[in-house]
């Protein structure tokens, strides 16, 4: 990727074992600022394992993850790789805010309670503050009548958007996507694109794993496809999608089309 923006995450030469399953061999990303950057690529490629060890939920075996210029410091070795410093661990982690596939709410608390919970909890921020933030990003992803409801009163779609909100809450430098849509019906996944969109729109930094190829073409400016753990092409969304350089991904497209 060229680009003079500032990289907010880089992602250099990293390999991820569980045992003796390689599931990411050497892989490199860079995450401009105000980019987004999509990672496509079948079930097992490696895209999901890649998302979790950029925001450390996942330890790495070798290479390096540098946010905002600044390299994870490790210690140890192979498979008792650990970060070393934990301080560090939990400043990148609430700069990078992630959204699962499966929303991951709190069920005990209300909608406005999960968005605030982190920043307050975490940052130690104002709560009158945060609850002003909360309600505005409530707003902003279109449930701001929702505050006060339970999250099972909520459909697939609302709690993805309450998720979005809760990210959008710690006011991180980049927000990283897991399958935001895969576990919606096609009707309540346009909701959560819609909001997508709007971010990339906005300008925000992203990194996101997705099985929708017209997510991936609409909101990102660089999509990496991922076989068996290494980047088999990468390149801006019109290239790549228009004209595939590898049979995998050519493959891989047509498969997509046909499902």
């Amino acid at each position: 990727m060229t680009t003079n923006a500032a990289p907010v995450l880089e992602i250099r030469n990293l390999h991820k074992a569980y045992g003796q399953l390689e599931v990411l061999r050497g892989v490199d990303i860079t995450a401009p600022q105000g980019h987004v950057v999509a990672m496509i690529g079948s079930s097992g490629s490696g895209k999901s394992t890649l998302l979790r060890c950029c925001n450390l939920l996942e330890d790495s075996q070798q290479g390096e993850v540098v946010f905002c210029g600044e390299p994870v410091r490790w210690r140890g070795q192979g498979q008792s790789r650990r970060p070393a410093d934990r301080a560090q661990v939990v400043r990148i982690r609430t700069n990078l805010s992630m959204v699962f596939q499966s929303f991951n709410l709190w069920s005990h608390l209300t909608i406005l309670q999960n968005v605030m919970e982190a920043p307050v909890t975490v940052l130690r921020r104002d709560r009158a503050e945060v609850e002003a933030a909360a309600r505005a990003y409530l707003d902003k992803v279109g449930i701001g009548d929702k505050a006060d409801a339970w999250p099972a009163q909520l459909s697939g779609g609302q709690q993805q958007r309450a998720a979005i909100a809760r990210a959008l809450c710690m006011e991180p430098r980049a927000l990283l996507f897991d399958e935001p849509t895969s576990a919606l019906d096609p009707e309540l996944e346009q909701e959560v694109v819609r909001v997508i969109k709007a971010l990339a729109a906005e300008g925000r930094t992203m990194l996101i794993v997705t099985h929708d190829m017209r997510l991936a073409a609409d909101v990102a400016d660089h999509v990496v496809f991922l076989h068996k753990g290494r980047i088999e092409e990468e390149g801006p969304p019109d290239r790549l999608f228009r004209d595939p350089r590898t049979e995998r991904l050519r493959g891989f497209l047509s498969a997509t089309q046909a499902a």
